[in-house]
């Protein structure tokens, strides 16, 4: 059984192995069969790569594949054509090393808050009182210190997602993919959530692959921002986004000059895209 000690043996922010925590996705084409029966294709020739260490980004209109992209790369789906490598091998199932804060919550009900975040160590091997001691470290680092015997029924929206934060960390994963993790939570709140993601990240500096409809957290969170085109999903544009490291609190990285140039830019294009999902859309709906 693992120790504590055994986990923590992890290599220092930044150090990740390329082999391990570098994601490359390459062609990736993937089609559903409607209700009716009818082939449709929900991405079509997504290439791009989320180097070791990096917090990419990906933006697009609604219905432009960029949660079917996510599935794929953590292997709870499989492309139609193309491929995903993660570490330099080919994603053919669940992938080790990688840890998922999704939109909603996925906390367990039943559970303390405590129960929810030591799961993970428990599940790799570690001992129940060690994973208990580490997920209490885990609550204090995002802020929930005395809140440990709670249930998530017990807590605002802001409070699940520290929680959710903490239990996709605890195991100090490689790569991290979070799909529009802050999208139901108000201004304020996702303000701080997304500055203490960036520090949270500084220390363990995973691979991060997050997906959002808002244009401006992905320019305050991320190094490269991909704009996906309106359906079916293609990468339009990378860009990368060039403010210095650590970059402090979101509430004020978004009225640096730089920042505005950056958004201007990447809207210029996403715009297009925006739009034409919606005239879409609003066709349909006439």
């Amino acid at each position: 059984m693992a120790s504590r000690n055994q986990l923590a043996n992890r290599p220092a922010a930044g150090a990740f192995d390329s082999d391990a925590s570098r994601i490359e996705v390459t062609g990736l084409t993937k089609r559903f069969l409607t209700p009716k029966g009818e082939a449709f294709t929900a991405l079509r020739d997504v290439t791009f790569t989320v180097e070791p260490g990096q917090f990419c980004a990906v933006v697009g209109p609604t219905g432009c594949g960029k949660s079917t992209t996510l599935s794929m790369v953590s292997g709870l789906d499989k492309p139609s054509e193309g491929s995903v490598k993660v570490g330099g091998h080919e994603v053919t199932g669940i992938t080790e090393g990688i840890s998922f804060m999704f939109q909603q919550d996925a906390l367990l009900p039943w559970k303390t808050v405590v129960g929810n975040v030591e799961m993970g160590p428990v599940f790799r091997g570690l001992g129940k009182r060690e994973a208990r001691e580490l997920a209490r470290d885990w609550l204090r680092r995002v802020g929930l210190a005395g809140f440990e015997d709670h249930h998530p029924h017990q807590l605002s929206g802001g409070m699940r997602k520290r929680v959710g934060m903490a239990a996709a960390l605890i195991n100090e994963p490689q790569i991290l993919l979070m799909d529009e993790p802050f999208g139901a939570l108000d201004v304020q709140t996702k303000a701080i959530m997304q500055t203490e993601l960036l520090g949270l990240w500084e220390q363990l500096r995973p691979s991060v692959l997050f997906i959002t409809h808002d244009l401006d957290e992905a320019v305050a969170l991320a190094d490269r921002v991909v704009v996906m085109t309106s359906g079916p999903g293609s990468v339009k544009a990378v860009y990368d986004v060039d403010l210095p490291r650590p970059r402090g609190p979101v509430q004020e990285i978004r009225y640096e000059p730089r920042f505005l140039e950056i958004q201007h830019q990447i809207w210029a294009s996403l715009r297009e895209e925006v739009e034409r999902a919606y005239a879409r859309t609003a066709g349909v709906n006439a």
